[in-house]
């Protein structure tokens, strides 16, 4: 297979990690007969620093001349006035935006080796194996914002459309007949009119998949049993702030939020591949950063984009084994455990996939 890749580092920790997936990624092609091109280009702090806006036109540009997206993460102090008019998040919510990156999938799988990194009890935690889907165009991220009453008064604005709702509802059924055939969608249907239109377009879809069972669940009560009961969830779909804010609490049921990968996916084959986690600016160039979600990403990205099941599970694979083994990077070591940087953790999920 040829493919284009476009590579988007973005800020802080992102720059480390995405090297190590892309390091990944073409250890694989080599290994497997694939031609993998990969072009870099700028988003977000990086990209006003040197060009004055958070998304070029030049980045919006290759995207949209590639296959899939290989992206780190953006932000960081340098830029963090939220009275700024241009911010490194601008880029990225602008890019979903302009390549229709509607439905973001964060698997959140718990690695049996990993059982006491987490804060949860082991017999909470034990089959943990769980996807949300976030609705990532709409809502209150997109919707009509300001001041006024002299700046007195702010509004942020949430809107959604049946399409809007429908289609990633649809993504969810999907996604959880090949997983344990169940969806549970997550609203504030008892407040907000935007969450009655959601329950009533989704309570519709799952007529068409009688074959898998379906719940409504309130968003305050989804974040609770998160951690009281992980291991009960299949596919939970939601839209596009409740989704942020659950995912980023479910990552703390991997123990760390450098375990888990991302995909953002538009019509057809093109998705945005990323790490969950942000920039930490605190590790940022000191080699500490886990690049493990990075290099799952990547992964997803095989899956996904380019439709290369095999190669996925191989990289999958390797993470698991690299586990098995022992190794760790600082935010998961535990006694008894090898403790990697970031390149070295790299160097090693490169040289297993290659061994696969």
């Amino acid at each position: 297979m040829k493919a284009k890749i476009a590579v988007i580092p973005g800020d802080g920790i992102g720059v480390e990690v995405t090297a190590e997936a892309q390091k990944v990624l073409a250890a694989l092609a080599k290994a497997r007969g694939h031609i993998l091109t990969f072009e870099s280009a700028l988003l977000g702090g990086a990209a006003i620093d040197a060009l004055g806006v958070p998304l070029p036109d030049e980045t919006l540009a290759l995207c949209r001349a590639s296959d899939a997206i290989l992206f780190g993460a953006v932000g960081g102090p340098k830029w963090d006035d939220p009275r700024a008019k241009v911010r490194p998040e601008q880029g990225l919510l602008a890019l979903r935006k302009e390549l229709g990156l509607y439905a973001n999938l964060r698997p959140v799988k718990l690695n049996p080796v990993l059982i006491n990194a987490s804060a949860i009890k082991p017999e909470v935690l034990q089959g943990t194996d769980l996807v949300v889907v976030r609705e990532l165009t709409g809502g209150l991220y997109f919707g009509e914002r300001g001041r006024k009453d002299g700046g007195d008064t702010a509004y942020d604005t949430m809107i959604y459309s049946v399409p809007e709702i429908e289609r990633v509802v649809r993504v969810a059924f999907r996604l959880a007949a090949g997983r344990r055939r169940h969806v549970t969608s997550v609203d504030k249907a008892n407040v907000l009119e935007t969450s009655r239109l959601w329950r009533e377009t989704a309570m519709r879809v799952a007529q068409d998949y009688p074959e898998i069972s379906f719940e409504n669940l309130l968003v305050d009560s989804c974040a609770m049993h998160l951690i009281r009961r992980p291991a009960t969830f299949d596919v939970i779909v939601t839209e596009n702030m409740f989704g942020d804010i659950l995912t980023d609490e479910a990552s703390m049921l991997s123990g760390s939020m450098g375990m888990l990968p991302s995909a953002s996916l538009a019509e057809g084959r093109l998705g945005l591949y990323e790490p969950i986690h942000g920039t930490a600016p605190d590790i940022a160039g000191k080699d500490l950063a886990n690049p493990l979600a990075a290099i799952l990403s990547a992964a997803l990205l095989l899956r996904y984009s380019l439709g290369l099941e095999e190669e996925a599970a191989i990289v999958e694979a390797a993470v698991d084994r690299a586990l098995a083994e022992g190794y760790r990077t600082p935010d998961i070591a535990e006694p008894g455990s090898e403790t990697l940087g970031t390149r070295a953790m790299g160097d090693l999920i490169a040289e297993l996939v290659i061994r696969a």
